[in-house]
């Protein structure tokens, strides 16, 4: 006597992604925030990249829009345990953005609207692996899921890839972010299972 049903497959899987440890796959865009959702007007939209020497490099809304873009398709996990593959989106990658920043800095410190931080290495934002993101599947970016522009670091679990995006502060020394000061990993590869402190 069998015991699974027949005709029992369970959760089906794409045989074109591997699933990081403990992840499971959604099909959905689910949305998680830490507080309320802030709505940027882009007249009033600023980027700023601050080095350990207080210089300040800025770029408005146009200025923004001015620059290349790219379209990568990625594959995003969050720390909640959900992975969405293949999402695809256009936004400037921080190798532009930080081409003629003068730093000797290895750390930063992301700053959003709403007062949000979450900390990286630097190195996690360059060689083509991190972008400032406006559009999302065609679409310009809502403000639920980070818009009018939000990081974007898919290669780290989805916290550390900040909403609503302001500045980055680049420093000496690691600084921990928001999730990171309540006990969330510093780091956080979710091929590593990284998620909290400790593990």
């Amino acid at each position: 006597m069998s015991v699974v049903s027949r005709g029992f497959r369970g959760r089906a899987r794409d045989a074109r992604h591997t699933l990081p440890p403990g992840q499971y796959e959604t099909h959905g865009f689910p949305v998680l925030s830490a507080g309320p959702t802030p709505r940027v007007d882009l007249d009033e939209w600023e980027f700023t990249v601050t080095t350990e020497t207080g210089d300040r490099y800025s770029w408005d809304w146009a200025q923004l829009m001015a620059l290349p873009s790219r379209t990568p398709t990625v594959d995003l996990h969050c720390v909640t345990k959900w992975s969405k593959f293949d999402t695809v989106w256009e936004g400037v990658s921080l190798d532009v953005l930080l081409e003629d920043v003068e730093t000797a800095a290895d750390h930063a410190l992301v700053r959003s609207y709403g007062d949000y931080t979450t900390n990286l290495p630097l190195e996690d934002l360059l060689d083509g692996q991190a972008w400032i993101a406006y559009r999302f599947d065609g679409e310009a970016l809502d403000p639920e899921h980070g818009g009018p522009a939000r990081l974007l670091v898919p290669h780290l679990y989805f916290w550390k890839s900040a909403k609503w995006v302001r500045g980055i502060h680049l420093l000496d020394e690691d600084e921990p972010g928001f999730w990171e000061s309540v006990g969330y990993h510093n780091y956080g590869d979710p091929w590593r299972e990284q998620r909290y402190q400790g593990d």
